[in-house]
């Protein structure tokens, strides 16, 4: 992709990233939002002008002789300028501006309004900072003559209108470095909160996270969604406010610059156009490296918190050197790439310092020619020199970043890529949903399954064929067959996690159906919590709690933790008939009328699962279960036998047996 294809397509990601904080995109167009952005600068150029005018006039009639000595000819400029055509350009400029504002209103509803008058005022900040900076560079060159001349009294009044310079600028310069990050957190907190929606909704967290990691190219939605989201907005926002610093700068100097020299002026156009293009041509490697850099490194913390997760097993297989292998295998991927980004760093760096210390020689160059032929007094070096330098500040911008650019733009590239996707996921579900409801517009008060293929995502391999079954309110199914041939997915099936490659599936409205794995989820959060998942845990009494943990024989687990509030690493600390017992009560509290049950007994004896199944059975709930004891078939109406290459048969459960059928 050639340069400008690549920065189109970046700014096109930025938009999508961005524009939605400020402008809402499901009825927005593009322009709009850019057209807000160019109302928004002009009402701030022409509030700026209305509050300078403000305040000479004011310090006029107040103070006349403080407006003297410290705002030396800026009553005649102020007035210079509205007496001509800029004061009425502005003013149309300003009008047009709040009339886009006003047109548009009903678009920023919702607090959409705050980061709008935030930008303005940070804006309007950077205005002020200029034209002081822009003052502070006529300050010096009187300095010099000053000095030059002797004139002990003009250089003490010059130093007292400086010092009044400072006392100005240091408070506007505290409230810029509060707001800029301050706007920055507000839109972190939206922008997080808007991707973790759209991540746990339509499942987008279970479609993006397969067995087969290899076949998503989505990596680390956790480090998306927390780390990239804060990097990208705090640094869109500094470097927003930077390059708007930078514009103005440059408008603001150039102007003195060319009146001082215009051929100074031509040659930092020319020296600073042929540096950028240099220095971008140089560090494109540097965006792919750190786009690189952040999978890499994200890759290593995941493998680390693996262990962490895994602690206990790890340490029952001994196996230390197998996962400090793969760990240091992660670690070494992350360190080979980040000595190519130190090297192309370092060659970048010579360049950037090889640009900054010829261009503060150009100035000299051109201003002592004419110097020499007194056509300049000597103040002039001293304010060419800062407009010079405030100039080629504003038009290196891009040299003097690079390095943190290439970041943003990797930073960039992937959080748009998550949003992106799962707003696809969520399209692709939403049809889903769409589709499904048509061919089976009623909630339905059974399992129904319709000539359907089964097909792990993302594969051709068929597990069951032209399948077709039902289970109803009074009916228990139980699926066996040999390791790998489908038991599992014909239950993620059932459940909705994986939609059939051909034929219907009608299942119970969402709520009416709960799954039971075989090692049963624990969430992060306390006793009652664990119980009542995924319901509110107000619904429920500790007299509840504590009887339906009598119920599944955990009577223990209440002695000892007698406080249901309390909060421990509970996959750690139960074992896994523990927390299969515990997933057992959790479905009792929840009460749905079917359950899809995955080996959910497996690590239990023979009689507490008995107890178990018939606490189901006592509540009339319907349900589908994997397994492969044979005592399970006294709980169940038929047998769903597969046989892995899409074959199936469906028995009844009186009389099967399962070394027969093996």
């Amino acid at each position: 992709m050639n340069p400008l294809k690549a920065l189109r397509s970046q700014l096109g990601k930025l938009q999508r990233l961005a524009q939605p904080y400020f402008l809402p995109v499901e009825d927005t167009r593009p322009w709009q939002f850019l057209l807000l952005v160019v109302a928004l600068v002009a009402v701030v150029v022409g509030v700026t002008l209305l509050l300078l005018t403000g305040v000479v006039g004011l310090s006029g009639a107040v103070i006349p002789e403080l407006r003297s000595r410290f705002l030396p000819g800026v009553p005649e400029r102020v007035a210079a300028l509205w007496g001509g055509p800029g004061g009425p350009v502005v003013t149309v400029l300003m009008v047009a501006g709040f009339s886009c504002f006003g047109v548009l209103r009903g678009k920023l509803r919702q607090g959409r309004w705050l980061p709008w008058l935030l930008l303005g005022v940070i804006l309007l900040l950077i205005l002020v900072i200029n034209g002081i900076n822009v003052g502070i560079s006529f300050i010096a060159r009187n300095v010099d003559n000053a000095l030059v001349a002797y004139d002990q009294d003009g250089f003490w009044k010059i130093v007292g209108i400086y010092a009044f310079c400072l006392v100005l600028a240091l408070p506007i310069r505290a409230l810029q470095s509060y707001l800029i990050p301050r706007l920055g957190l507000l839109w972190r907190e939206w922008l997080s909160g808007r991707l973790l929606s759209r991540y746990l909704s339509n499942r987008a967290y279970y479609v993006l996270n397969p067995n087969d990691e290899s076949a998503e190219e989505i990596d680390n939605p956790d480090q998306r969604i927390s780390q990239d989201t804060a990097s990208f907005t705090s640094t869109s926002l500094s470097v927003t406010v930077e390059i708007l610093s930078a514009l103005l700068t440059f408008f603001s100097f150039i102007i003195v610059l060319w009146s001082i020299s215009s051929e100074l002026a031509l040659w930092l156009l020319i020296y600073s156009v042929g540096g950028t293009a240099v220095i971008v041509f140089a560090s494109r490697k540097l965006v792919a490296l750190n786009y690189q850099q952040l999978k890499l490194e994200a890759d290593f913390r995941y493998g680390l918190v693996h262990i962490r997760d895994n602690a206990e097993a790890i340490a029952f297989y001994r196996g230390e050197q197998q996962e400090s292998r793969e760990a240091e295998r992660r670690l070494d991927g992350a360190i080979t790439n980040y000595n190519r980004l130190i090297i192309w760093e370092a060659l970048i760096s010579v360049i950037q310092r090889s640009y900054d210390y010829f261009s503060r020689f150009l100035p000299w160059l051109v201003i002592a020619p004419i110097y020499f032929a007194k056509q300049v007094d000597f103040g002039v070096f001293g304010q060419a020199s800062i407009a010079f330098s405030q100039v080629l500040f504003s038009v290196s911008y891009i040299v003097n970043n690079i390095d943190r650019l290439a970041a943003f733009s990797a930073a960039i590239s992937r959080l748009e890529g998550f949003q992106g996707k799962v707003d696809a996921i969520g399209g692709e579900m939403a049809a889903l949903a769409a589709r499904e409801a048509g061919q089976s517009p009623d909630a339905a008060d059974s399992i129904l399954v319709r000539h359907v293929d089964l097909q792990p995502p993302r594969t051709d391999r068929v597990l069951v064929r032209d399948l077709s079954l039902s289970v109803d309110r009074r009916q228990r199914l139980l699926v066996v067959g040999p390791s790998g041939c489908g038991k599992t997915s014909f239950l993620r099936m059932v459940s909705g996690l994986w939609p059939p490659a051909a034929g219907s599936v009608q299942r119970p409205p969402e709520g009416d159906l709960l799954f039971i794995p075989q090692k049963p989820y624990m969430l992060l959060g306390s006793l009652r919590e664990q119980l009542a998942y995924p319901l509110d845990p107000e619904r429920f009494s500790d007299e509840q709690l504590r009887h339906v943990l009598d119920q599944v024989r955990l009577p223990d687990l209440v002695k000892r933790y007698p406080d249901l509030d309390i909060k421990q690493d509970w996959p750690r600390l139960l074992s896994l008939g523990e927390q299969q017992r515990l997933a057992f009560a959790r479905l009792l509290l929840n009460a749905p009328r079917f359950v899809v049950l995955d080996e959910a007994t497996s690590a239990l004896d023979v009689a507490t699962e008995r107890h178990l199944y018939s606490l189901l059975a006592e509540r009339d709930m319907a349900f589908v279960s994997v397994g492969h004891r044979p005592t399970l078939t006294a709980f169940h109406d038929s047998v769903l036998e597969l046989d892995g290459t899409g074959g199936w048969r469906l028995l009844p459960a009186a009389g099967y047996d399962f070394g027969q059928h093996a």
